[in-house]
């Protein structure tokens, strides 16, 4: 076996999953993608024996990155690199961050990512909208979803709408963002633009808040912006859609829907939904279902549209594993 400082990244991406056993090792194999698990595979099908010396380097290796990793996610390059150089000497340190910085592009607002959504909206609630949106982008949909649902009514609509007509942003601009909003945060390693906001991360955002917020920001935009939301709309899935599918669909997610939370969720729907709902279920268990919706009485419109975003986030989750499959145009045409 080559020695480590000749060794290819597949090589040691390869050593290093032959080191830590099949059980770890599949674990990493479910976050990789198809070409990278053949690659992958064909490499530690080729390694024929590996010398304890080399295995060992390839492991600190991979300890040292993944601690300056840690490091410049809790604080930056600048504290990554005192605390790698208190770690494993100045030459050392360096040679890390080398690799990394050369590898990686460092995500702006990291520390910020980190930071409870309630109180980054007491930082950010009275900003421009631009610096709203601009900041949003780069958190976690769920942390963003909290954020813009939290926001004035008025500001939701415009602060979703220019996160989807974001496309380039300076680093000077974040850089500053960042000085102002979190002066741990060090520069940006990347120096060039950097992309980021447009239709994914606002379907992400929408498709995380509550239904209402939802309601009202698409509602907007289809006012300011037709063709903005139009095409939001074809890459987002809201629970009147349930039309689209086909009956196999429906049945699979109605096996993994509650009773009561289906009552409540057809309660605020429109007739059409119901029967299709109801067609697709036992003639018993639709009977049941009619019945408790007679019986249930008025039911609070918060409440319908947490059943209906319910059901919403179980068919989600079963298109993400690819048990059923969804049409929502634009290319996406199923062929039977």
């Amino acid at each position: 076996m080559e020695k480590k400082s000749e060794l290819s990244g597949v090589q040691k991406a390869a050593i290093l999953l032959v080191a830590l056993g099949p059980e770890k090792s599949s674990t990493v194999f479910k976050h990789l993608k198809e070409d990278e698990i053949e690659q992958l595979t064909l490499e530690i099908a080729n390694t024929r024996s590996i010398q304890q010396n080399v295995k060992d380097q390839v492991m600190d290796e991979f300890y040292e990155v993944c601690l300056a990793q840690q490091y410049i996610a809790e604080g930056g390059i600048g504290y990554a690199k005192e605390l790698l150089e208190k770690a494993l000497g100045e030459d050392k340190a360096r040679e890390v961050i080398g690799k990394l910085t050369a590898s990686l592009q460092v995500r702006p607002f990291e520390f910020v990512r980190k930071t409870d959504a309630s109180q980054l909206l007491n930082f950010i609630q009275d900003e421009h909208p631009q610096t709203i949106a601009l900041i949003l982008s780069y958190l976690s949909a769920s942390q963003a979803a909290a954020i813009i649902g939290a926001l004035a009514p008025e500001k939701q609509a415009d602060v979703a709408k220019r996160i989807a007509m974001m496309d380039r942003t300076s680093p000077d601009v974040i850089k500053e963002v960042e000085r102002v909003l979190e002066k741990k945060l060090a520069s940006l390693v990347n120096q060039d633009y950097t992309i980021v906001g447009g239709i994914d991360p606002i379907v992400d955002i929408l498709n995380t808040v509550d239904r209402g917020t939802e309601k009202h920001i698409m509602e907007q935009l289809e006012i300011e912006e037709p063709e903005l939301a139009d095409d939001i709309r074809k890459k987002m899935f809201v629970f009147e859609d349930i039309r689209s599918m086909d009956d196999k669909s429906i049945q699979r997610v109605l096996r993994d829907v509650d009773n009561n939370d289906l009552a409540i969720a057809l309660k605020g729907s429109n007739e059409e939904v119901q029967e299709l709902i109801f067609n697709n279920l036992s003639k018993r268990l639709a009977t049941m279902i009619r019945e408790d919706m007679e019986f249930m009485g008025p039911v609070r419109l918060k409440d319908v549209e947490e059943a209906q975003q319910k059901i919403v986030n179980i068919i989600r989750k079963l298109e993400d594993t690819g048990e059923i499959i969804i049409s929502r145009g634009g290319g996406d045409e199923i062929i039977v």
